[in-house]
C-alpha cells in the first residue's frame, strides 16, 4: 500500500485521488488547537489533518473528538482504515457525505466544532482532470469557496477557528469575511528564499476579536536540500527524518 509513514501513524493514500502533500502536512501542524478539543475536517481525504489533530489534541492535554467528513467513497473508506488503524479510532470519526447536506441535516447546538480544518479543493477555471475523481478533489464544482467559508461559519461554535491552506495568490479572506469570519493569522510559505510564497495558511475567528491579524512568512528550505529550522521545528512531531 502506498502511502506516508509518520512518527506516530502510518496514513495510505492509494485509494484516494489526492495525496499525502505538504500542503496537509503545513496546515494540520499549524492549526489552532481547539480548547475543547472537538474538530471537523472538511474534505478529510486519506485522513492525514484529522489524524495529525488526534495527535497534536493528545499531546495538549486536550481529548479529541475529530469529525471527518469526505465526500468520495474510496477516500472515506481509506481514511477509516486509517483511523481505525492508529491509536485514535475512538476519537476520529469519518462520515462519508457532501459537507452540504451534513450541515443542513445538522440544526443541534451540540454539534457545533471548536475548530474547523480544511484543504481544500482550489481550481476553480482549470481544465478538468482526466479522473473524475481527481478533478472533484482538485476543483471548485462540488465545493465554492463561498460555500465552503459559509457551511463553516454555520457549524462552528461563537468562539471557533476556521483553518485552511491554499495557494498564496487566491483570494479567500475577502469571501470568508462576507461569511462573518475574521482574520486571525496568516502565513505565506516560501519553498525557497528567492522564490514566490507558493501557499497560505489561514486562520479566521467566529467571534468578534479585535486587533491587527498576525503576518508572518515561513520558510521550508533554507538552501537546497536543507530545511529550515523553522520548518523543522514545525514539522518535529510527524516527520521521521525530522
Amino acid at each position: 500500500m502506498s502511502g506516508f509513514r509518520c512518527k506516530e501513524f502510518f496514513v495510505g493514500h492509494d485509494r484516494c485521488a489526492m495525496k499525502v502533500s505538504t500542503d496537509a502536512f503545513l496546515l494540520g501542524a499549524w492549526a489552532t488547537l481547539p480548547k475543547a478539543g472537538t474538530a471537523l475536517d472538511i474534505g478529510a481525504g486519506s485522513g492525514i489533518l484529522s489524524l495529525m489533530l488526534a495527535q497534536r489534541m493528545q499531546k495538549s492535554g486536550l481529548n479529541p473528538a475529530v469529525y471527518a467528513v469526505e465526500l468520495d467513497q474510496d477516500a472515506a473508506i481509506q481514511a477509516q482504515d486509517n483511523v481505525a488503524a492508529s491509536r485514535w479510532a475512538a476519537q476520529i470519526q469519518v462520515i462519508q457525505a457532501d459537507i452540504l447536506t451534513y450541515a443542513a441535516k445538522d440544526n443541534q447546538p451540540e454539534h457545533r466544532f471548536e475548530l474547523i480544518i480544511s484543504n481544500p479543493p482550489y481550481f476553480q477555471q482549470s481544465l478538468a482532470a482526466v479522473d473524475p475523481k481527481r478533478h472533484q478533489a482538485r476543483h471548485t464544482d462540488s465545493l465554492s469557496f463561498k460555500d465552503l467559508a459559509v457551511v463553516a461559519k454555520k457549524l462552528a461554535t461563537t468562539n471557533a477557528h476556521f483553518c485552511l491552506v491554499l495557494p498564496a495568490d487566491i483570494d479567500f479572506i475577502s469571501v470568508a469575511e462576507q461569511a462573518g469570519w475574521t482574520l486571525q493569522r496568516r502565513c505565506l510559505v516560501k519553498t525557497a528564499a528567492h522564490k514566490a510564497a507558493k501557499l497560505q495558511l489561514l486562520d479566521f475567528s467566529a467571534g468578534a476579536e479585535t486587533g491587527q491579524s498576525e503576518h508572518t512568512e515561513l520558510l521550508i528550505q533554507q538552501s537546497p536540500g536543507h530545511y529550515s529550522d523553522e520548518y523543522r521545528t514545525l514539522l518535529a512531531d510527524f516527520y521521521l527524518r525530522f
